[in-house]
């Protein structure tokens, strides 16, 4: 939310006068408008947009879902322009303010968990796009009104310090009792979940820099050793719940997918191949309760319980043959009954079962010691109980043979990497796409349907705006990255 005044003059001309004596700051109050925010107010609008939801365009781009009907919308990775956050950073910066104007002290709830916002919105655009403005943006008080860019490196390094530092004083805040937070609709006050939430986003981050995981500065290794060694100063989840997760109900929040737009969409989504057949290849029990079975394979004589049944469409496919397929009834829809609800299941943004997996993959990429095998199932078994799977389920599911976690280092980091995929379903934004542009798990599937001359993105372009207002420094950044270009295809620093 951002807080502007608005000046109102009314010069009349017919009966009504404004006297030279009268305050100036009277005239130009709105009494229908707020003319300030609580730190509570601005806490959950930051919240709002830190919020990434299930069954939109990113999750399409995720390969989980399709849609087989133009008018809602494609699978084309056809990108632009990026989205900025600064306008939420700006709040951010307008908590701590108005936190401290309140007769809080300087290290108080607001700035602490302003210090893991700040972090969490600096990266997501660096993620997206490359290097970004940080150091000197949101500057325009001190005469900057065009910052200059920070590298991907630069703003990683940042964002652990907000991180550590954020750790450190909710720590405190936690021994003190301080209660003081309120308008958190995420976690409902509770600091020790967000300081969970804090440890395991700093454990993401690390992960997404494995390919630096030489850099001396970065010292990647010894930040994630030294965060998982010592639990007690970095508390990290220990169960489901233990998420960050944003819940829905009925009256203010619908889920998005809800018996209102039913006879809109139901019949023009359809599940990806990239994800149901990875469950139904792997007879993952997933698999019935995420989607509807193929009608063509029921009418062929095949049960709802045969996984068989259950056919998912690659996101390169056509639109016109997509629909057509579904027409005939060959593709898998979206499970109707579960998703088509006003109280959705709870989407996951920071969570326990991505932390195991994350885990595993640094303990196999040798950065910790530790058994692997016993987070890798961890996170699997963590993902099944989300959906409520037995656990003689669970257990059967674990002891497949294609399943359980390989000798072979680079077979096992495979493994890990595709079941953190399918963990991923319909949760945490884009870290689907991340982990699979980081690493090619899984391989994502590509035709005229996803454009971009049949290739997955690397990034988004800058926004326009930045074309304009900030050229001279975005032309710097962009001589930096990728010699001079602004092209989706080409990889930014982290991928190097």
């Amino acid at each position: 939310m951002k807080l502007n005044k608005k000046l109102i003059l009314l010069l009349a001309t017919a009966g009504i006068g404004l006297t030279a004596c009268q305050n100036f700051e009277e005239l130009e109050q709105n009494p229908n408008k707020p003319s300030k925010a609580s730190p509570s107010l601005l806490l959950t609008s930051i919240e709002n947009d830190f919020y990434e939801a299930p069954w939109n365009d990113v999750q399409r781009w995720n390969q989980y879902w399709c849609s087989n009907y133009n008018y809602y919308a494609t699978q084309e990775y056809s990108w632009t322009g990026g989205g900025m956050n600064y306008l939420t950073l700006n709040n951010i910066k307008q908590m701590e303010h108005e936190a401290q104007k309140t007769g809080l002290p300087a290290k108080n709830v607001y700035a602490s968990l302003a210090k893991f916002f700040k972090a969490f919105f600096y990266v997501d655009m660096t993620m997206r796009m490359g290097d970004i403005p940080m150091s000197e943006a949101l500057q325009t008080g001190n005469g900057i009104f065009k910052p200059k860019y920070n590298t991907q490196k630069e703003v990683f390094l940042q964002a652990f310090t907000w991180l550590d530092e954020a750790n450190t004083e909710l720590t405190a805040l936690i021994a003190a009792n301080d209660n003081n937070l309120s308008g958190d609709f995420l976690l409902n006050g509770k600091l020790i979940g967000w300081q969970k939430a804090v440890n395991a986003y700093k454990l993401r981050l690390l992960i997404h820099l494995s390919k630096k995981e030489s850099d001396a500065e970065l010292k990647i290794k010894q930040r994630f050793a030294e965060t998982l060694a010592n639990p007690a100063k970095y508390p990290l989840p220990g169960s489901n719940s233990d998420n960050l997760q944003y819940v829905y109900n009925s009256s203010t929040n619908k889920y998005p997918l809800n018996p209102d737009n039913y006879g809109n969409t139901a019949t023009r989504n359809n599940m990806s191949a990239t994800y149901l057949n990875t469950l139904v290849n792997l007879k993952d029990p997933r698999t019935f309760i995420v989607a509807d079975p193929a009608p063509a394979k029921i009418a062929a004589g095949l049960t709802p319980a045969d996984f068989e049944a259950y056919v998912g469409a690659s996101s390169g496919e056509s639109l016109d043959d997509m629909s057509s397929k579904v027409n005939k009834g060959e593709y898998s829809f979206i499970r109707k009954d579960r998703y088509y609800q006003y109280l959705g299941e709870p989407c996951v943004q920071i969570g326990y079962v991505e932390l195991c997996f994350n885990i595993a993959e640094a303990i196999s990429r040798g950065w910790v010691a530790g058994n692997a095998a016993e987070y890798y199932n961890k996170g699997i078994s963590g993902s099944m109980q989300s959906y409520a799977i037995s656990t003689d389920a669970i257990n059967a599911y674990l002891a497949q043979p294609a399943i359980t976690l390989a000798g072979n280092a680079d077979e096992a980091l495979k493994q890990i990497l595709l079941q953190k995929y399918l963990g991923f379903f319909q949760n945490s934004g884009w870290e689907a796409y991340y982990n699979q542009r980081r690493t090619g798990v899984p391989a994502f599937l590509v035709g005229p349907g996803t454009a971009n001359s049949q290739r997955i993105p690397k990034r988004f372009q800058y926004p326009s705006s930045e074309h304009t207002n900030n050229k001279e420094n975005l032309e710097k950044a962009l001589d930096a990255q990728f010699a001079g270009k602004d092209d989706i295809n080409d990889a930014m620093w982290i991928l190097k």
